[in-house]
């Protein structure tokens, strides 16, 4: 895979591409993280200044952190700003996904983090056989989104409470259709709202320990993760 400076782009217009956080030589699994963002006119590429995506960038160094050199993280950038519903942000996760498997081959589990509309393709993209778990931080989704079958799979959706961009009644009924398939812990963040800034730590925290903790087998989760895990399915923090 190529170096975080470099990162990596498919060959054709308002390309998506991976930038590297962490590059372990023998990772023994594969965290794909990925931003929201508010579509513009003219389809625009998506900036790495974009304040959704420079949010990302913390919450994927915190990852990184948890995995203690054992995760190989990446953000994603979308190929446009958005969802464009010709070419999704769930098919930039895709090709991301199809990116890993050549550099690291099959085995590797993979996990998906993401905040906003990323929230909603990690969630629609979650039915991927690499996939393992699911973070949704924020997502901004419909309730039907909830369909998809995450059989075998691991989920913590996280919401805050004041979050008035993306409603968390809706990512909540959500979470309730995708517990028909999957194991699904939903996470209120009193006072938490839609940019994650405010409880900026527990949005942060909750994601990297979940994705080690679901990611790598040898990993003893604390706190609010080991109740998720544990099977407490509502939590309020």
């Amino acid at each position: 895979m190529g170096r975080a400076d470099d990162g990596y782009t498919a060959s054709m217009p308002n390309s998506p591409r991976l930038i590297a956080t962490s590059e372990p030589r023998r990772p023994e699994g594969v965290v794909l993280v990925l931003h929201g963002g508010a579509s513009r006119l003219g389809n625009p590429m998506v900036s790495p200044t974009q304040l959704s995506v420079v949010r990302m960038i913390p919450i994927a160094r915190r990852v990184a952190r948890a995995g203690r050199r054992r995760l190989a993280v990446y953000r994603l950038l979308n190929s446009t700003r958005g969802w464009d519903t010709s070419h999704t942000p769930v098919d930039d996760v895709h090709w991301a996904i199809d990116q890993l498997r050549h550099g690291f081959g099959s085995d590797l589990p993979v996990g998906l983090v993401g905040h906003s509309l990323g929230g909603r393709a990690a969630i629609l993209a979650g039915d991927r056989p690499e996939v393992r778990s699911v973070v949704a931080l924020n997502p901004w989704v419909y309730p039907a989104d909830g369909e998809v079958d995450l059989a075998g799979r691991r989920v913590l959706v996280v919401h805050g409470t004041d979050d008035r961009i993306a409603a968390p009644e809706r990512s909540a009924a959500a979470a309730r259709l995708l517990a028909r398939t999957a194991d699904v812990a939903y996470v209120r963040v009193g006072g938490g709202k839609h940019a994650m800034l405010r409880r900026h730590a527990d949005f942060d925290r909750l994601a990297a320990t979940f994705m080690a903790s679901t990611l790598l087998p040898d990993r003893t989760p604390r706190g609010v993760v080991a109740r998720a895990l544990a099977g407490e399915t509502s939590i309020e923090i």
